[in-house]
């Protein structure tokens, strides 16, 4: 490799750092500080109490402030500065920052817990630049973006260069989306905030060290500390940026493969869904929407007329029907592609050290890559992007943003193609997220791309798992790619459902997939096309069970629409470990199979065929109820649950309310005049809360812009009564209409009396249901009494 800079994270036992390093003073300019050594200057700054930054400048360099990742500006934080005869303090009311003088030593505690330190600190040998810290011999380590390695990432040698892995299964250690983040079990962060490529060490010579190493670039870190996992991923999407909330139609189900080859198989397909009352809300058109072929045509990114002839009617005839059109766009153009000259004119493309556009051949063809760093590159995409919308189209999709193939002998505005590779995918989404909000503010984008950086949640990415075996191995991976990537920011990794590369046929893998689809980000089967992955042409018993999951994830919309409110409010992930629920169990720690779906839905994937029972551990804080059979379970304990053919184990938290409503065709005809609202009764849990998210769906930042409604729920319970409150907080720009409310309560039977507001009410029990019927009026509260 060329110039390294390597940063190192070893157990935080006191060793000293170099001894060469002097420290010579320091000076504070309002919250930064700057610690003046014998070769060169630490400055620290904190950007909250949970937040510190630390760059190293070596003598003779000039601090490059640029970051690609960081959108938080430092706060006014209370900061104290303890000067001793030895020691050097910066303490916040969490995160500090101490500095021994001689010998010369940094580390970070938050709340008097000690996190890491420096070890050697800064030095240089040859063409090798080495930043070493100290880390606990004990800490699991999560990130680097996404991984199939095992939830635990200690021990790996992790390359930072987005590269796709195709067909991969249970291992993947290099995959299309990575990132310089590393996070600990003591629940804190290290964001290495520089973009080129390089290589993450997670302690892989089993010498408690983990190295950051890079080409070139910053020496800067960011150290960030919580008090809980959720506050965590808070503290990191404050610093890197929050997802906005995605257009409501993107939690529905899309009819996507590889690919659609006319204008006649998208509507035919399309009428299928319509034909057999399946719900959808997008379909996506692959590379055949611009050629016939494979090869040779990428980068036209103009409609085939000769098998799309009318795309303005089929568009429009899609629109009214309730379906978005996604279309897929790619940074290469072909020196076959009828764009070329017009990219060569308008110098828009990557170059060689000549300054002529940069060509290259890969499995596509002879190609040029848009430069998405120069203002005239990202003019002339958006132009492209922004006919598409006016056309009607609904999302777009970038693809092979790695870049898939972006040799070193490139240049960009920003730099060499290994100084940019891994914020290519980030910015292109930039160049999308900013088009719209110039062009199209009443609008949220819908921007699904399999690449990116820390920090590319806050353009509203939807990443995809890349393109995954359509095997059992491959799914078996997917929980732990999700996961891990919403912990790092990106709550919308999802999978292409029922599995992309290869032809393998297996109904049940299928079935199983779309189970699991069910209970994740996106809800997107795709594949190759020698194996359909629309249920619509799948056989008459698969197309049944496949209808009957499409439906169960629309009628979990209400729910499932306000986690991604939550998401957006505050960066928890959708999908989530059970770590963080109970994050002093160490059995947790490594546990990828079961997870968390939001606060309450608890889930465990069947990713092995012919399964007829598996294990499922319960969370300690509350009784666990069966979503299919209401069979309780108690938390705190592992056991041997009986899987059923048509679903995957799935379990709702005692205490929860759980808002549904009936199968829509689409989500055009979403409304909450009626729904249901599940309630599951748990002994153990004397007062729970829970609430409803509800906007129009459509128009970015309704939230923020008072048009919005929450509808709030409360239940409080003792030997004799259960009484729940139902409240509404309504935005100043939102209009409220009444409401009809199928209130069911689970677990629950002997019950004597119901009252509503005061009013003796009818209700019905059903195998120890109970239902009882409400008529919310806007804006008012309504309280249910059940006396046992």
């Amino acid at each position: 490799m060329k110039k390294i800079l390597f940063l190192f994270l070893i157990t935080s036992v006191a060793f000293a750092q170099n001894a060469n390093r002097k420290f010579e003073g320091y000076k504070k300019s309002g919250n930064t500080v700057e610690i003046i050594t014998s070769d060169g200057k630490y400055i620290l700054k904190p950007y909250s109490e949970h937040i510190v930054e630390t760059s190293f400048l070596p003598k003779g360099e000039i601090f490059n402030p640029e970051s690609h990742a960081v959108v938080l500006s430092p706060g006014k934080v209370k900061t104290k500065i303890t000067d001793s005869k030895t020691n050097l303090t910066l303490s916040t009311n969490g995160i500090s920052v101490s500095i021994e003088k001689s010998p010369f030593k940094i580390s970070y505690s938050y709340k008097g817990k000690a996190l890491i330190s420096e070890k050697n600190g800064y030095t240089k040998k040859d063409s090798t630049e080495t930043i070493n810290f100290n880390l606990d011999d004990t800490e699991v380590l999560y990130g680097g973006g996404a991984r199939a390695l095992g939830m635990n990432r200690r021990g790996n040698r992790l390359q930072l260069y987005n590269r796709a892995h195709y067909g991969y299964e249970t291992r993947a250690e290099l995959m299309n989306f990575t990132m310089p983040l590393v996070m600990s079990s003591k629940i804190y962060a290290v964001h290495f905030d520089n973009e080129p490529i390089g290589y993450l060490d997670l302690d892989s010579k089993k010498d408690n060290t983990l190295a950051y190493e890079t080409i070139s670039g910053r020496k800067t870190y960011q150290i960030i500390a919580a008090d809980s996992w959720t506050e965590l991923t808070k503290n990191y999407t404050d610093l890197t940026g929050k997802q906005p909330l995605l257009p409501r139609w993107a939690l529905g189900n899309f009819s996507s493969r590889f690919g659609y080859h006319s204008q006649e198989e998208t509507q035919k397909t399309i009428d299928r869904f319509i034909k057999d009352e399946i719900p959808v809300d997008a379909i996506i058109l692959d590379l055949y929407w611009f050629g016939k072929t494979i090869q040779g045509t990428m980068g036209n990114l103009e409609w085939d007329k000769d098998k799309f002839p009318n795309p303005d009617k089929m568009i429009s005839d899609f629109n009214s029907k309730g379906i978005k059109t996604i279309l897929i766009t790619e940074p290469f153009i072909l020196t076959t592609s009828s764009k070329w000259q017009e990219a060569v004119d308008k110098k828009i493309l990557a170059t060689d050290k000549t300054g002529k556009p940069c060509t290259y051949d890969f499995y596509f063809g002879n190609t040029g890559i848009i430069d998405v760093f120069k203002p005239e590159g990202k003019a002339w995409f958006w132009d492209i992007y922004k006919k598409m919308i006016n056309q009607g189209v609904g999302g777009l999709w970038g693809d092979l943003g790695e870049p898939e193939v972006f040799p070193s002998k490139a240049f960009t505005a920003k730099g060499k193609a290994d100084a940019v590779h891994n914020v290519y995918g980030h910015n292109w989404a930039k160049l999308v997220a900013d088009g719209y909000q110039k062009d199209f503010p009443n609008q949220r984008p819908f921007i699904l791309m399999r690449s990116g950086y820390s920090g590319s949640q806050r353009f509203g990415m939807v990443p995809w798992s890349g393109d995954v075996n359509r095997s059992w191995g491959g799914l078996q991976s997917q929980t732990e790619i999700a996961l891990q990537m919403g912990m790092q920011g990106m709550g919308y990794m999802h999978s292409d459902l029922g599995g992309f590369a290869g032809d393998y046929f297996d109904n049940e893998l299928y079935l199983r997939w779309l189970q699991y689809g069910v209970f994740q980000p996106i809800f997107r089967p795709h594949a190759q096309e020698e194996v359909a992955s629309e249920p619509v042409y799948k056989d008459i018993a698969t197309k049944a069970k496949a209808k009957k999951l499409v439906e169960l994830r629309y009628q979990l919309l209400p729910y499932n629409y306000t986690i991604s409110f939550e998401n957006n409010q505050k960066g928890i992930p959708l999908m989530r470990p059970l770590f963080f629920e109970e994050p002093d169990n160490k059995s947790l720690l490594s546990v990828s199979e079961t997870y968390l779906w939001g606060n309450d839905f608890l889930v465990t994937p069947i990713t092995k065929s012919a399964v007829t029972s598996t294990s499922v551990y319960f969370p300690k804080n509350n009784s666990w109820f069966d979503f299919y059979t209401d069979q309780q379970y108690l938390g705190g304990s592992s056991k041997m649950v009986p899987v059923a053919e048509d679903h995957i184990p799935v379990f709702v938290r005692g205490g929860a309310f759980i808002p549904m409503i009936k199968t829509i065709q689409n989500t055009t005809k979403y409304s909450l005049a009626n729904f249901d609202l599940h309630y599951y009764f748990d002994e153990k849990t004397k007062a729970s809360s829970g609430q409803l998210y509800n906007d129009d769906g459509l128009t970015p930042n309704d939230f923020e812009k008072g048009q919005y409604e929450l509808l709030g729920f409360k239940a409080n319970t003792n030997e004799k009564t259960l009484n729940i409150n139902l409240n509404t907080t309504t935005g100043k720009a939102f209009t409220a209409t009444d409401k009809n409310v199928n209130l069911i309560l689970h677990h629950l039977n002997k019950v004597q009396k119901v009252s509503v507001n005061g009013k003796e009410a009818v209700f019905k029990t059903n195998n120890n249901r109970l239902e009882i019927p409400v008529n919310w009026a806007k804006g008012t509260a309504v309280n249910i009494q059940i006396q046992f």
